[in-house]
Formats: C-alpha cells, sequence, structure tokens
C-alpha cells in the first residue's frame, strides 16, 4: 500500500466514524468541569485560607510571601493541603483513566473497520471496545513509560559526556571547545529525536498490533518492533504524518493570534476559534492513527494471512502450490500403467 492510498484510507475511516471527533471534544469539554469542580475549588479555598486576593494573582510577590514560610503553612494548614494535593491527584487519575477508556474505544473501533466488522459507528460497540482494550492500554502505557524514562536517561548521559569534553577542551583552546560544543550538540538532537520518534513510532504500531491482533502489552511491544525492524517504510509514514501533524497544527493555531486583536469582539472570536482549532486538531490525530492501522493491517496482517494460505502468494493471488501430492495410483500418470515411464515404450 502507497502512503497516499493509507491517509486516504484512514480519513474515510475517521469520515465514517466522525462520532470520534464529538466524543474527543465532549471529554475535552467534562475535563474542563471537572477541573473547576475537583481543583479549582478547593484550590480557591485555601487560596482564601492563605491570605491571598483571587482579583490580583498577578502579584506575584503576594504569594511568595504567602510560602514563605512552608512548614508553618503545613503545619496549621495541614488537613487542608492535604484536601487540595488529593483533590489533584483524584483528578490526574481520573482523566488518565477516561483518556485511556476513550483512546481503547477508538484505536478499537478503526480496527473493526479495518476488518470489515464493523460498518458503522455504534456507541455499543464503542463501549465494548474501551473495556477490551482498557487494561492492556495500562500496561502497555506503563511499558512505553519506562522507555521514554531510559532515553531520557541515556540522553542525560551523553548529555553530561559532551559538556565534560567541552568543558576539557575549554581549557586547551576555547575554540575548539565551541566547534565541539555545537558540533556534539547537533549529534545529540539527531540522536535524541530519532530515539523519541522511534519509541512514538513502536507505541502507535503497538497499539494497532494490540487492537487489530488483540494481543497483550508486551507481545505488541515485540511485534510492533519486530514490524519496524522488518518493514522500515513504516517508521518513514509515522515521520510524515506526525510531522505533517505538528505542521498542520500549527498554522492552524497561528491564524488565532491576529483574531484576538480584532478591537471589542476579537477576544470572543479567538475563543471561537480555538474550539474550532481543537475539533482540526482532534480530526487530524485521528485519522493519522487510522492511516497507520490501515498501513500495518495492509502489510503486516496481509502478508501474514498470505503465507499461511496454501496456494496464495503474499500479494493475494494464486501462485505455485508445493508438491505434497501422495505417489499416484496405478492409472494415474501420465503414461499407461504397464509401460516403462523412463524410456516411454
Amino acid at each position: 500500500m502507497r502512503y497516499t492510498e493509507a491517509i486516504q484510507r484512514g480519513s474515510i475511516i475517521i469520515n465514517r466514524n466522525w462520532q470520534l471527533v464529538l466524543i474527543q471534544v465532549g471529554a475535552m469539554f467534562a475535563s474542563f468541569i471537572g477541573f473547576f469542580f475537583v481543583v479549582g475549588i478547593p484550590l480557591a479555598i485555601a487560596f482564601i485560607v492563605f491570605g491571598l486576593d483571587l482579583t490580583e494573582l498577578s502579584r506575584f510577590e503576594d504569594v511568595f510571601r504567602t510560602f514563605r514560610e512552608p512548614s508553618e503553612i503545613l503545619s496549621k494548614y495541614f488537613a487542608l493541603v492535604l484536601l487540595v494535593l488529593t483533590s489533584l491527584l483524584l483528578y490526574i487519575t481520573a482523566v488518565l483513566a477516561v483518556g485511556i477508556f476513550l483512546f481503547g474505544g477508538a484505536i478499537g473501533v478503526i480496527g473493526r473497520s479495518l476488518t470489515g466488522s464493523a460498518e458503522k459507528f455504534q456507541v455499543r460497540v464503542f463501549l465494548s471496545e474501551g473495556k477490551r482494550l482498557f487494561f492492556p492500554l495500562v500496561g502497555f502505557t506503563s511499558l512505553v513509560g519506562l522507555i521514554f524514562i531510559l532515553v531520557a536517561f541515556v540522553l542525560g548521559l551523553c548529555g553530561g559526556l559532551i559538556s565534560v569534553v567541552v568543558s576539557s577542551a575549554r581549557e586547551q583552546e576555547a575554540t575548539l571547545a565551541l566547534f565541539l560544543g555545537v558540533f556534539f550538540s547537533l549529534i545529540l538532537s539527531v540522536i535524541g529525536l530519532t530515539l523519541i520518534l522511534l519509541t512514538l513510532s513502536v507505541t502507535a504500531y503497538g497499539s494497532a498490533v494490540m487492537a487489530v491482533k488483540g494481543e497483550g502489552p508486551v507481545n505488541s511491544l515485540k511485534e510492533s518492533m519486530r514490524y519496524l525492524y522488518a518493514h522500515s517504510h513504516a517508521f518513514y509514514l509515522y515521520c510524515l504524518v506526525f510531522f505533517g501533524y505538528l505542521f498542520i497544527s500549527f498554522m492552524v493555531v497561528s491564524v488565532s493570534y491576529p483574531l484576538g486583536m480584532i478591537p471589542l469582539i476579537g477576544s470572543l472570536l479567538a475563543l471561537v476559534y480555538h474550539f474550532g482549532a481543537y475539533v482540526i486538531q482532534s480530526y487530524l490525530g485521528l485519522v493519522l492513527i487510522a492511516t497507520l492501522f490501515c498501513y500495518y493491517s495492509s502489510t503486516a496482517v496481509a502478508i501474514a494471512e498470505g503465507q499461511s494460505t496454501p496456494g496464495v502468494t503474499p500479494s493475494g493471488e494464486p501462485g505455485e502450490k508445493a508438491d505434497t501430492s501422495e505417489p499416484q495410483a496405478p492409472g494415474q500418470g501420465e503414461f499407461p500403467p504397464g509401460r516403462d515411464q523412463s524410456s516411454g515404450i
């Protein structure tokens, strides 16, 4: 499958299941409302108790003066501080759980669309897929988080080594130190960007393995790594659609700044435009996921099915079957029985 065909098919799947975009927008509004009730109200109470004027939050010296003695505040208002921290932790946990559930439902619907088992969007199917993929996605995201921590540790270690080399070179010659600093910084930036993109691509294709094949977190991670190792063009596709998504999102968001400069109605127009921009970004993000799923399904899954089907090549066309026939009975060969087949008499 070509890249353009994968993008077109991914767009068709999201257009057919446009309700997924509405679900993401609704989840965004619910997160804002939940933050106001779960975190905003306890935080406002804490500000009032600490003596902060909520109408003058721009005066940071008041905040610094209030928290100048944190031990005294903790000993005096320990219960209130604990309430604020608990509400914040509860909100973050709820947002992560709902986000994983909605993401599982979305990739499940996309996976069903690829297999042809779901032609139209159904809320029942979305909820069942979210339940099915919730715990596997929790384990998978935990593994990916560990990989990101490992990548950050490696990059930090390399950065420390570079700083040591540059410091040693600075003692010899400043020009050499400047050259080495710029050179190694560029190399580290390229390596870091490559590692981050590889980790993100493993995450995306691992989600495809989980949704299409129904594998567990560990098997999905291994399968996505094997797939990217055998199909480097899949990584190139991810880079293409990822940077395309970033570019389009940047262009869409940058238009809101001139709107905010319009007198009187500029703020209102910018607010409405931000809402529309979020809808566009949600749609593009789902198209990105569907594109990768389509490409994975047309390469890895189709090839695997072709290899498991006798007499069919990976391209889906009939091929030569292996010679598995048993010895022919008399009368079934090319020559009549009783004649020497080697001499023809």
